[in-house]
């Protein structure tokens, strides 16, 4: 009540109902009518009373519908009123629309779905917006049809904006920033109307792409960066912020969702286009929307936003704009109350301060040389008025005696700093005494300049000979120094012939003249002279450049012999280690089946000797039996007087055999029977023989010799000292203890025999078993079944190099087949390999002979 009596609120600088009172005679100037006018205020108050309808949870709607709020029930009457609807239509309009399915015949089914309250929210305001901006281009164009032209290519716009930052400065540069929110790969609208279209969106996850994309950009950062606390309270997701031109500004993003989507289903656009206001009805059949029935399309505010400022900025750039910054005195809109931290705040904003610091140490004010020169010649008489424009400004300028400071050329204009562009056209524009000192100025300038410029080429020539002699000094290796110090002569004697004719005003051409010659004698002696060594230096340089060629080419030539060498003895290696391979496994064939005739032959000799067993049972029986016939034969041969058959005994036939294979076996192997020798016979009988078999045999002797020697040897001496004396590694001993004992082949000639190498760790006995400075590699050379050379290597230690016939006694007593290295896969080297680390340690060159 105590409102109702003080009447309505009151400002002391707006008067509602005077600018109301200004509007509505406007409109009647522009030939509205009343009717009219009427139409437009109710479609403004029905757009403010549809703002107030408030939306609820439904608790009745199974659906998750909503309702219209009870405090929102008189906005929505009003509104029905206002632009002519039922108010239970707008209500279903507002909280639910209409789908239409594709089948269920010609039109389908129709479904009502209600919405939910942040749903029916974005309904009212797409709805709030639709009836505004159609009723703002309805004015608009009353406007335009009031003007009394149809068309004009001359016309003044203003346009006034508020922090708007699409303008280019010149001195700023906002690309960046206007990247940032208008790219269309990655800028923020672009983020936010993707966000927008999916099925779910969020602004939680909008957010999170906006930092993703632009992670590490000068001019966006965390909402933690802000200098506000509120701000700083924002989590990462929930917000970020802009570094703009005037500033940082923080945003959250919690409703940017929902703001971005200004839909307008098309249930509640056929509802208004359905009511009794005409003037709304006009509105939509003007523009009647062409989206799918039943769905509610999606119109993003920022795509809105985008085309409406490409169109503007179209605009701006066909026509001649000019900016005037507008600065805010006062926050209170009061007449003079000035406050300087708010103007000076906007001045930093604008840009204005850097405006004035680029007039302070620039050049403002330009000029185009041809604008110049028209400007001004007519003040000046003919012949300098035929001068170009560029050497015209520049006369005119530099004889007028202005400070070189307070102007400076460009390519095709001049910059004056502030006030200087006055000064000088208060000075052209004197009286004609003054133009006529300064016509005798520009003319005297003109020909001191003309001399200068002829002086300077000349200077310019003999310097740039000068040059040309120190480059090709620098060229030079020899004698660089003293050629150099020749340049540098002619170089003083050029400055002081400078110095002599400046510091001279009484100077003669002819004495400049003998300077001249003087210098240009010097200059072509010495030029001659470096151009001779240089041509020389030259020569030699080719003639090193092609021996260096040669020497390439040879180079190349003999890597490519090697390589090929190299290639050729690969493919040899590959044949010889594939021929190895296969005669180990023919070898590790014939060994598996000689041990299998080995054990059948054991098996037989077991089957043999178990029958002979039996036989000699059977045998000693018989014996028994006829020694107790003769004793009863005796008995009775005394009994009766009767004579005794004294016949020999029974022999069995396997005895007899036996006997005389043993007697054949000697017979047969008498000629070779060695074991009876000394070592005297077999020394000189092998020294003395020719017989090649002979030779062989006492080789296999001395063999079986050594190796009964070093058994006897081992058996008598310590462990220790027998590890530490190992001839061979102790997988060859173990090797050969293992085999079983097998006669050894016949051997072919010894000039045939063949020469096998092989390579197998060697491992030194040590207390420490972590102690590997006693590993190393024991390589052996067998010419036919034993050992020519052995050599055994370790890191720490000299190389051991033994030689058959020399160190004997050192080296391995075994035979190739007792060694088992046959049998051993990757043992086996060739030869250029074992000789090439025999060579490597001092051994010496093999030489083969017989009886070896």
């Amino acid at each position: 009540m105590s409102q109702v009596i003080l009447g309505p609120l009151r400002d002391p600088l707006l008067d509602d109902l005077k600018d109301f009172q200004e509007l509505d005679q406007a409109l009647a100037r522009l030939g509205i009518t009343e009717e009219h006018k009427n139409s437009i205020y109710a479609l403004v108050a029905a757009v403010l009373h549809l703002g107030n309808i408030r939306f609820e949870e439904n608790p009745d709607d199974t659906r998750g519908g909503c309702r219209v709020s009870s405090n929102g029930e008189q906005a929505l009457t009003i509104t029905a009123k206002l632009i002519g609807l039922d108010t239970f239509e707008l209500r279903t309009a507002l909280t639910s629309r209409i789908m239409q399915s594709k089948g269920g015949g010609i039109k389908g089914t129709v479904i009502m779905v209600p919405l939910k309250v942040h749903e029916a929210n974005n309904a009212r305001d797409a709805l709030a917006k639709a009836l505004y901006g159609r009723l703002f281009d309805h004015i608009v164009a009353l406007i335009n049809q009031n003007i009394p032209f149809q068309a004009s290519s001359f016309y003044i716009g203003v346009l006034d904006i508020a922090g708007f930052e699409y303008f280019t400065i010149k001195f700023t540069d906002n690309q960046d920033i206007i990247d940032l929110i208008e790219s269309k790969t990655g800028g923020i609208f672009n983020l936010l109307d993707e966000e927008s279209k999916l099925p779910k969106p969020s602004y939680d996850h909008f957010t999170n792409e906006v930092h993703k994309q632009w992670q590490g950009h000068f001019r966006i950062s965390l909402p933690r960066a802000s200098r506000l606390k509120s701000h700083r309270t924002l989590r990462d997701e929930e917000g970020f912020l802009v570094r703009h031109f005037a500033g940082a500004v923080c945003y959250n993003t919690n409703q940017f969702i929902e703001k971005n989507n200004d839909a307008l289903h098309s249930s509640l656009e056929a509802l208004v286009q359905e009511c009794s206001n005409p003037l709304l009805k006009k509105l939509f059949e003007a523009k009647n929307s062409s989206t799918t029935k039943g769905k509610l399309s999606f119109i993003s505010v920022g795509s809105k936003f985008k085309t409406q400022l490409s169109d503007l900025m179209q605009k701006l750039e066909q026509n001649g704009t000019n900016f005037i910054r507008c600065i805010k005195p006062n926050a209170k809109m009061t007449d003079h109350d000035f406050e300087g931290g708010l103007a000076l705040a906007q001045l930093k904003c604008s840009g204005t301060t850097s405006v004035l610091e680029l007039m302070e140490y620039g050049y403002p004010s330009r000029v185009p040389f041809t604008e110049l020169y028209n400007m001004y010649k007519g003040y000046l008489p003919p012949e300098l008025a035929k001068l170009q424009p560029r050497t015209f400004c520049e006369a005119m300028l530099h004889s007028l005696k202005l400070n070189s400071k307070d102007f400076k050329f460009g390519i095709t204009r001049v910059f004056f700093r502030p006030g200087k562009f006055v000064e000088f056209d208060r000075i052209m524009k004197s009286d004609p005494e003054n133009l006529r000192a300064i016509v005798a100025n520009v003319k005297k300038w003109l020909v001191r300049s003309r001399w200068i410029k002829s002086a300077y080429c000349a200077i310019s020539v003999i310097k740039t000979n000068v040059n040309k002699m120190e480059e090709i000094a620098n060229q030079l290796k020899g004698d660089k120094d003293a050629l150099m110090k020749c340049v540098y002569e002619i170089q003083q004697l050029i400055d002081g012939s400078i110095t002599k004719i400046k510091s001279n005003p009484k100077i003669t051409a002819n004495q400049i003249k003998d300077l001249h010659d003087e210098i240009s004698k010097k200059m072509d002696s010495e030029m001659n002279m470096l151009k001779q060594k240089l041509a020389q230096q030259k020569n030699a340089e080719e003639q090193e450049r092609l021996r260096k060629i040669q020497q390439a080419m040879e180079a190349e030539q003999r890597a490519k012999q090697e390589e090929q060498r190299r290639i050729q003895q690969e493919e040899e290696d590959r044949k010889l280690k594939a021929e190895m391979e296969m005669r180990r496994k023919q070898e590790e064939a014939e060994r598996l089946r000689l041990e299998e005739e080995d054990r059948k032959a054991a098996l037989e000799l077991q089957q043999q000797l178990e029958k002979e067993a039996q036989d000699d049972m059977r045998y000693r029986k018989q014996l028994e039996q006829e020694r107790r016939d003769h004793e009863l034969a005796m008995r009775l041969a005394e009994e009766s007087n009767g004579q005794l058959d004294e016949s020999p005994p029974f022999v069995r036939k396997s005895e007899q055999i036996r006997a005389q294979q043993q007697q054949q076996q000697l017979v047969g192997n008498g000629k070779f029977d060695l074991s009876k020798w000394k070592y005297s016979e077999l020394r000189d009988a092998i020294n003395t023989s020719c017989d090649i078999e002979l030779l062989e045999a006492c080789r296999h002797e001395f063999h079986r010799r050594l190796k009964v020697y070093h058994a006897w040897k081992a058996k008598n001496r310590k462990r220790s000292t027998m590890d530490e004396n190992e001839r061979a590694p102790r997988s060859i001993m173990e090797a050969a203890a293992k085999a079983p004992t097998r006669a050894i082949p016949k051997q072919p000639d010894t000039s045939t025999s063949i020469d096998r190498y092989f390579r197998i760790p060697f491992v030194r006995p040590s207390n420490d078993p972590n102690d590997n400075t006693k590993r190393g590699w024991w390589y052996a050379h067998f010419d036919g079944q034993y050992v020519a050379r052995q050599m055994e290597l370790h890191a720490e230690k000299p190389p051991i190099l033994l030689v058959a016939g020399i160190d004997d006694m050192q080296m391995c007593e075994l035979s190739l087949e007792e060694t088992g290295l046959t049998r051993k896969r990757g043992a086996e080297i060739l030869e250029h390999e074992f000789n090439s680390m025999w060579e490597r340690n001092g051994g010496k060159p093999y030489r083969k002979m017989n009886g070896n």
